[in-house]
């Protein structure tokens, strides 16, 4: 049965972002995106808290995502078990325990067993980007990457898997 797209005939002002909207980081956001479209949960876990901010203002407010930081493993499977997210975007390099240990974590819970795992890295070479496949990712990112681009990247993702 094919899904039907439920949509006010017209949405208040209020209920769209405003293109070149100023966020209260400073940055101008160029794009359009309706609030009324559900959001997916979307948990960002990355050591460095600029890459977090970066990232959680790219896809709240670009992207239209409900965001949930993490910064350490400790932190992502506490988040995870509170409210699983729909989508882990996951540094690869993290003191203590790494990306990949804690995709191996997120698969030991039931809760997060099929949670689909993106990385982050900036190494990006083909090999490292066929191990992080291999170890189960359903994708990575290359960092740094470009602001406007990671909630598109997010969304083919989630469309790619069928979850839009």
């Amino acid at each position: 049965m094919p899904r039907q797209l439920l949509q006010p005939a017209a949405p208040s002002a209020s209920a769209v972002a405003t293109a070149a909207e100023e966020s209260e980081h400073g940055v101008m956001l160029p794009f359009v995106y309706p609030r009324w479209v559900p959001a997916r949960k979307l948990l960002v876990v990355d050591d460095d808290p600029d890459i977090r901010r970066i990232a959680a203002l790219a896809l709240e407010r670009i992207g239209g995502f409900q965001v949930t930081l993490a910064e350490d493993a400790r932190g992502a499977l506490e988040a995870a078990a509170r409210d699983t997210p729909d989508l882990v975007l996951l540094d690869v390099s993290m003191p203590g325990t790494d990306g990949p240990a804690l995709l191996a974590a997120l698969r030991a819970v039931a809760a997060t067993a099929h949670v689909p795992v993106v990385f982050f890295t900036a190494a990006s070479s083909e090999a490292e980007v066929q191990r992080l496949i291999g170890l189960g990712a359903v994708g990575v990112v290359p960092k740094p990457f470009e602001v406007a681009e990671l909630p598109r990247r997010i969304r083919t993702i989630l469309h790619d898997l069928g979850l839009d």
